[in-house]
C-alpha cells in the first residue's frame, strides 16, 4: 500500500476526445461541470452554431442538425429501454 492513491484512468475514448484541442477543453469541461457549468456549455454550443451559420450560411444551420440526428435516435433507443 502506497502513499498516494492513482486514480483510475479514463477510456481510450474519453482520452482522445478530451485531447482535441477545443472540442476536447469543452467535452472535459462537461464531464466535470458543476451546478452552473451546464448553462456556459450549452452557450458555448450555440455560439458555435451561430458562428458556423454566420461564416458558411445556410449549410452552416443545416448540416449539424442532420449530423445530431442518429444522436438524437440513439438517446430516444436508450430511454426507452430503460
Amino acid at each position: 500500500m502506497s502513499a498516494i492513491e492513482i486514480p483510475p484512468r479514463s477510456p481510450i475514448w474519453q482520452r482522445l476526445l478530451f485531447a482535441v484541442p477545443l472540442f476536447g477543453w469543452m467535452a472535459r469541461d462537461a464531464a466535470d461541470a458543476d451546478g452552473d457549468d451546464w448553462y456556459y456549455t450549452a452557450a458555448a454550443i450555440f455560439s458555435m452554431w451561430g458562428c458556423s451559420v454566420m461564416l458558411f450560411g445556410l449549410p452552416g444551420l443545416y448540416i449539424p442538425a442532420v449530423v445530431m440526428v442518429p444522436v438524437i435516435f440513439l438517446i430516444l433507443i436508450l430511454i426507452s429501454r430503460g
